[in-house]
């Protein structure tokens, strides 16, 4: 019997609150089908016709000069639909991301307004939060407790953080290597120094590399960013960085 089909979602914002009509400005999604990344994206950044606020481009670093070329969501609202359709949705704190995207859907006046109609929604912070009581619960913090490299997240990205969640979500629902992982990371966690750290199981993460377009499209941004600041971007600092051998 097959595994339901998953997508993991994530977004990136103009703002906090689409009642303020703040806007999606990145959609990232990343398909499973029987608990194996297929290596299918779906990804877009789009234009708001909004200013993004100061505070979200310190957190993901996108900024209108560099969206001013990209399809507004209308143009792409039927493309992203129907690769979501009849999947499970996998959100990093659901209510955010969805209630964001039913905003976009209600304000182009979509036939389709909510997803909960089209997909099972499933929220990872909620099952972060149960599985791991009294602990931090961020994608960040997650992946420190699953051993998933994060070290390229410097600033948020919607297909970085859904491709990093989608490796969590993998090994926080994979059972008996993850009682082992959470036990290990309690301990490293510990502060009273008692006891020697337990040694980790074998646990392959798997990987999904960015495809040539996503590359370029990536390149064109940090280019963007470089003209605009007048300063090298961080993504290239942290490459210079790492280890060759």
């Amino acid at each position: 019997m097959s595994l339901p089909r998953l997508i993991v979602l994530d977004t990136e914002t103009t703002g906090l609150d689409p009642a303020d009509d703040h806007r999606i400005i990145e959609i990232g999604c990343v398909e499973i089908v029987n608990r194996r990344l297929t290596g299918r994206t779906w990804h877009r950044y789009l234009n708001p016709d909004r200013r993004i606020d100061d505070g979200a481009i310190a957190v993901h670093g996108i900024r209108n000069e560099d969206l001013a070329d990209q399809p507004r969501f209308p143009d792409i609202a039927d493309e992203f639909l129907e690769f979501i359709l009849g999947a499970e949705l996998v959100i990093h704190n659901a209510p955010f991301d969805v209630g964001f995207l039913e905003h976009e859907l209600k304000r182009m006046q979509h036939k389709r307004r909510r997803l909960d109609a089209l997909c099972a929604i499933s929220d990872s912070l909620k099952m972060a939060r149960e599985l791991h009581p009294g602990q931090r619960a961020s994608l960040d913090a997650l992946c420190r407790r699953y051993q998933v490299d994060n070290s390229s997240r410097e600033l948020h990205g919607a297909l970085l953080d859904a491709r990093l969640l989608a490796d969590v979500y993998l090994l926080m629902t994979g059972g008996q290597d993850s009682l082992l992982l959470d036990e290990a990371a309690q301990e490293a966690e510990s502060d009273n120094g008692a006891s020697p750290h337990a040694p980790l199981p074998d646990v392959v993460v798997p990987t999904a590399q960015a495809s040539a377009d996503e590359l370029a499209r990536h390149e064109a941004l940090l280019q963007r960013i470089e003209s605009e600041s007048g300063a090298e971007a961080v993504w290239r600092r942290m490459a210079a960085a790492q280890p060759t051998g």
